[in-house]
């Protein structure tokens, strides 16, 4: 593995240093009290968080929205590629200064804000987050928190190297649902749990399909070169933006980053789950002619069935066997469950199994039940653990209430330290679904190393110890004239 992973000492990333070099800074007129000289990541109690939002159409729209309506904080600056993407927040917010590279806002306001969120395509989540807790700034990060382990576990390492605090986007963790399977289990109303299941219809974008090779006009609004980012310099591609880029490799994650936050939150939070050592998959192909595979590894597949083993925890007795299940994919129902009853909330679901019994939740980890059903009768189980307010309503005004109490001081749902070791599991999970279309040529005959195996996980090391082709995915370099991050 990359000595990155186990560094002792670095030097400071060259993101940080231009930063700091450039010395003097525009001033904005949003501060009372201005926070640079307060200390890093001091936010005044009786303050509002100033934010910087990165990716402000879409989900981002959405979280600034509810940073706004939180009542405690003010979105004041607004950064997205897309002019198009971006009207409608820039509308609601027309006393927040507009950017479109975010490099240049951190640059002139980075005295100006406390915290930065970032919902922008998955490839480039951990550059832009990484680079404002570099700053002291705390950070909200959609879903995954990075595109590959190397910046997942970076990301991870960051936020407790600079205290700030963080939040992934993964708004059902706030729910009560997690809770309340959480207490169930530990009143062992299940037994020990071995199994989980957890399936969803996701992809609802196009998978398994080769580049487009149409020569498109980029839009005038759109800065392709800024979207880009990190990831390969490529040809604009039609439709890619806003959403279907979810499909790519090169930009996204596939299902499981859209999806495995959302539906593998519940058990790494009921079983204290934290890093696989071994996974395994298959995945769904596409036919071009007869007999004839289509192969198109830049692509996520159409579908994909992943078996992950977790080692044992406090919370269980033993190893942990996770399958995941995307494209329409689902485990067969339990025989406790009737027949004309949902199996999750018919197109996604996640499903515990013990010693004793099963337990079921929906997508965020809404509506939890026993099974059968009928056991859920008159349950009552004391609340063990504190809710959040508003639930998943609530998650970015819990992350809002932690900047504004400081690092160390309230427990989120969903901080770097939960969210970065099941990001990694997601993504290792990812390893195994790249790793199946790795292609070689060996006396004329075409080998792919990565099929019909179990890939073992050296965690303490980062890199699969079987298949080392496959290591190539752990951490990808980024494009020239962006440097790879590092403390």
């Amino acid at each position: 593995m990359d000595q990155d992973f186990n560094q002792k000492k670095e030097p400071e990333s060259i993101v940080r240093r231009d930063f700091l070099k450039k010395g003097a800074l525009a001033t904005a007129a949003f501060m009372i009290i201005p926070r640079h000289v307060m200390g890093r990541g001091f936010v005044a109690p009786s303050d509002r968080l100033l934010i910087a939002s990165i990716g402000v159409g879409g989900k981002g729209r959405s979280d600034v929205a509810s940073f706004e309506k939180s009542g405690l904080a003010n979105v004041a600056f607004l950064c997205d590629v897309d002019t198009r993407r971006a009207a409608d927040s820039v509308k609601a917010l027309p006393k927040a200064k507009f950017y479109k590279d975010w490099r240049e806002m951190f640059d002139k306001e980075h005295k100006n804000f406390d915290a930065v969120s970032v919902s922008t395509p998955d490839h480039n989540h951990a550059i832009q987050a990484f680079s404002a807790m570099q700053l002291g700034k705390h950070v909200y990060v959609q879903k995954p928190m990075a595109h590959d382990i190397y910046e997942a576990h970076m990301m991870t390492q960051a936020a407790a190297r600079y205290k700030v605090v963080t939040q992934m986007g993964n708004q059902g963790s706030s729910n009560d649902g997690t809770r309340i399977l959480k207490e169930w289990y530990d009143a062992d109303l299940i037994g020990d749990v071995h199994t989980v299941y957890a399936w969803t219809d996701r992809p609802v974008w196009p998978q398994g399909i080769p580049w487009s090779t149409a020569n498109t006009e980029i839009p005038k609004e759109l800065d392709w070169d800024l979207w880009l980012g990190t990831a390969p310099n490529k040809n604009y591609v039609d439709k890619l933006v806003p959403f279907n880029w979810r499909g790519w490799w090169d930009y996204g994650t596939g299902a499981l980053g859209d999806m495995g936050c959302h539906l593998m939150e519940a058990p790494f939070s009921v079983l204290n789950l934290k890093y696989a050592k071994d996974v395994q998959c298959s995945v769904g192909s596409v036919y071009i002619d007869e007999f004839k595979r289509g192969y198109f590894p830049e692509s996520c597949p159409p579908s994909s069935h992943v078996m992950l083993t977790f080692p044992k925890t406090d919370k269980t007795k033993g190893d942990v066997k996770i399958h995941w299940m995307d494209g329409g994919i689902q485990p067969e129902r339990p025989e406790e469950l009737g027949a004309n009853e949902i199996f999750g909330d018919g197109g996604n679901g996640t499903l515990f199994i013990g010693t004793k019994g099963k337990m079921i939740c929906d997508t965020y980890s809404e509506n939890p039940r026993l099974l059968p059903l009928s056991r859920n009768e008159n349950l009552k189980i004391a609340e063990k653990y504190p809710r959040v307010k508003d639930g998943a309503s609530g998650h970015q005004k819990q992350w809002i209430e932690g900047c504004i109490a400081g690092y160390g001081k309230k427990e989120l749902s969903s901080p770097f330290e939960i969210a970065g070791p099941l990001t990694e599991a997601l993504l290792m999970a990812n390893l195994a679904v790249r790793g199946y279309d790795l292609h070689n040529e060996v006396l004329g005959e075409d080998v792919y190393p990565g099929r019909s195996v179990k890939l073992l996980w050296d965690n303490d090391a980062k890199k699969v110890t079987n298949i080392d082709d496959v290591n190539q995915f752990v951490k990808r370099n980024y494009r020239e004239g962006w440097k790879n991050l590092s403390f």
